[in-house]
């Protein structure tokens, strides 16, 4: 059995490696148990970068292709995603006393953006092959028709 390392070496150890430079070389291990070298895959930086190309590109392609219309959808499904964030902090942090209010309340959230995420699926250009007979001018009058309902029975929980 190997002998256990005692805490300020373990410490020490760690403090060595967090301190060191990356290095684009290799770099090589030996394991105790077979005389063999490893050798591991450098470290680079390009990870971030990528990751802000490929954000800025999704931005832009957003900004440019989608149309006004979806936008305004979109807003609103964001202010409905913070709006029930919202609710569901103050139940946590201040109590939920009237919990039919809470209910009533977070299940107008959810089903409202149920109800948009509808309505932007049946509205989007892309998918007119599969609502071929849904116009939008009838998609946003069944989104009225939807919500009426589901905001009657939401006043109606509450009490």
């Amino acid at each position: 059995m190997a002998p256990k390392k005692s805490a300020a070496a373990a410490a020490a150890a760690a403090a060595a490696a967090s301190t060191t430079p990356a290095t684009t070389a290799p770099t090589t291990t030996t394991t105790s148990s077979t005389s063999s070298t490893i050798a591991t895959k450098p470290t680079t930086s390009n990870t971030p970068q990528s990751i802000d190309t490929v954000t800025l590109n999704i931005v832009e392609h957003y900004q440019k292709t989608t149309p006004q219309r979806t936008k305004l959808i979109d807003a609103f499904m964001a202010f409905l995603v913070v709006v029930g964030v919202l609710q569901f902090a103050y139940c946590v942090l201040a109590g939920n006393y009237p919990f039919n209010a809470f209910l009533s309340g977070f299940s107008a959230t959810v089903g409202q953006f149920v109800l948009t995420a509808s309505l932007r699926i049946q509205t989007t250009e892309a998918n007119k092959a599969e609502f071929p007979s849904v116009s939008p001018e009838r998609a946003f009058a069944d989104y009225v028709v939807g919500s009426l309902i589901l905001h009657f029975f939401c006043v109606n929980f509450i009490n």
